[in-house]
């Protein structure tokens, strides 16, 4: 089977957990079968590779997810990355080009479609090959997974089908409607579109070239950040005609707001935090080191990061997004495929981080010409680079580097580190990259 899951988002709707470079998919807040928790992306990958070890996966994403996807499944990841956002038309048409013209893959083969963070279970990824099997048949250019409703949804758009059978044709597509016109649709049988599909490799590529004018995958690339943003749903779906919907009567769960996401959520809180026995629907999840107290509360979410902490409503933190558009704040916390850094504290003319790398990775070699660093190396051992020369470090070394000079650090075990960084110009943006000759 080959699968393209769908990684997107901008982090606002579960902000302060999620920002502008870790969007839902990537927080760990669900324990596997061994009791480690773990990320949807995380979640939806290990089912993946349960159900069909033999699935060819590529996640198409934007390049400021890449990091995070490496840190989370490791450097074998298939991905596509996209130069900028464009909606989903582009993404699946330059994520089927880099599979016919980069990874060789038949345009004749079938591929499945589908969003990297859904709440499912197992049965979702049978259905997934089912539904990949259908598409093969030939009957219809696209089939679409057509999940049941379990309540009249506002947040989703419905695909209504031609009769009640399994797999069927489709009348038509709504968009996403009013309460009242939600609960007609369902008595029509309507499914909700939950953005699953599978069709041939070179439908897609044939509904591209109508659109977009390109020779292959590289050019595609290039030209990647002139296309028009538009869905795929909009583009493509709702303009063909031959076309079929399969139902999905499993567990389908979209968690894109923290009153779904505690829903699923197996335990009242993550991290460091108490609950009173007076408290009635309250989770908590906290990535700070104190401790957060919840006393004599219903129906509350309460969610702590070094980003912000949010006290809301489980209801109305379904409308946090406009707020945290007029936020201007750095990002406090990020997952790199080297790692993982944290900022704890920041100041005119300085700023310090909690930086952790993994076994055998190590930052890029680079220099500031704006600040100076310094490095305190707090567990692990592992090796730097300062202008070419070499040393060993462990716990306890101080490593200086003034403005202008090259360095990076190389982990040998885990290797955890706070950086200081001073001057009066600190910006991200105060970074030149170089190739190291070791």
């Amino acid at each position: 089977m080959n699968l393209i899951l769908l990684s997107g988002g901008s982090g606002k709707r579960l902000w302060p957990l999620s920002n502008e470079i870790r969007s839902k998919q990537f927080i760990k807040i669900f324990r596997n079968e061994d009791g480690v928790y773990e990320s949807m992306l995380q979640r939806v990958y290990r089912q993946i590779r349960k159900v069909d070890a033999d699935a060819s996966v590529t996640i198409a994403t934007s390049k400021s997810q890449v990091s995070a996807i490496h840190n989370q499944l490791g450097e074998e990841a298939g991905i596509c990355v996209e130069p900028c956002r464009r909606d989903t038309f582009p993404a699946i048409a330059l994520v089927t080009a880099y599979l016919t013209d980069v990874c060789g893959v038949s345009p004749e083969e079938t591929a499945v479609v589908c969003p990297v963070d859904p709440y499912v279970g197992e049965e979702y990824f049978e259905a997934l090959k089912e539904l990949a099997k259908q598409a093969q048949k030939g009957e219809a250019n696209l089939v679409l997974m057509g999940i049941e409703p379990a309540y009249p949804s506002e947040k989703y758009g419905y695909i209504i089908p031609e009769d009640a059978e399994d797999i069927s044709g489709v009348s038509e597509f709504k968009e996403k409607p009013s309460q009242n016109a939600a609960k007609e649709y369902i008595s029509r049988g309507a499914l909700w579109n939950g953005g699953v599909f599978a069709c041939k490799l070179k439908y897609v590529q044939e509904a591209a070239h109508k659109r977009i004018d390109f020779t292959d995958y590289y050019d595609l690339y290039k030209k990647y950040g002139t296309l028009e943003k538009i869905s795929f749903d909009y583009a493509v779906v709702e303009k063909e005609k031959k076309i079929q919907v399969v139902r999905f009567k499993g567990q389908w769960k979209d968690l894109g707001t923290w009153n779904t996401l505690t829903e699923a959520m197996e335990e009242s809180s993550v991290g460091n935090a108490i609950l009173d026995k007076k408290c009635r629907n309250v989770h908590i999840i906290n990535e700070l080191d104190m401790p957060v107290l919840a006393m004599g509360m219903q129906d509350v979410v309460i969610s702590a990061s070094p980003d912000g902490i949010l006290v809301s409503d489980k209801e109305q933190s379904s409308y946090i997004k406009p707020y945290v558009e007029t936020m201007e704040q750095k990002v406090m916390f990020a997952e790199k495929s080297w790692g993982s850094f944290r900022v704890i504290d920041v100041e005119k003319g300085s700023l310090t981080i909690k930086v952790t790398l993994k076994a055998g990775h190590s930052m890029n070699y680079h220099s500031h010409m704006h600040r100076d660093e310094v490095w305190t190396v707090i567990s692990g051992t592992g090796k730097t680079i300062v202008d070419g020369m070499q040393q060993n470090v462990k716990t306890g070394d101080v490593i200086a580097m003034s403005a202008g000079c090259r360095h990076t650090v190389i982990a040998e075990s885990e290797l955890k580190l706070i950086e200081v960084q001073l001057g009066e110009d600190i910006s991200v943006h105060d970074k030149q990259k170089f190739e190291l000759e070791l």
